[in-house]
């Protein structure tokens, strides 16, 4: 099935790119596709215990089933602005 993959904040910076269109396996989960990321970019792996996921923009868990043409986020931490 395909689906698009969104990048956000440190992670698009780290990857170079906002998005992508990606084939995965029927049946596969959100952590499906974070562990398939993980092993093409072993680096990414810091980023796990901060990681948010959407699909569909709602946030859901690594156990998350994708559907066919879903939209998956991926969301690290962000630090916010100053105060004036």
């Amino acid at each position: 099935m395909r689906i698009r993959l969104r990048f956000f904040a440190s992670l698009r910076e780290r990857l170079g790119r906002t998005e992508e269109v990606r084939e995965v396996p029927t049946g596969a989960t959100v952590a499906t596709v974070w562990e398939l990321l993980k092993r093409e970019r072993p680096e990414l792996a810091v980023l796990e215990r901060s990681l948010a996921f959407a699909v569909a923009q709602e946030y859901v868990d690594k156990t998350h089933p994708l559907q066919d043409n879903d939209e998956l986020a991926f969301i690290p931490p962000v630090s916010g602005g100053g105060h004036d």
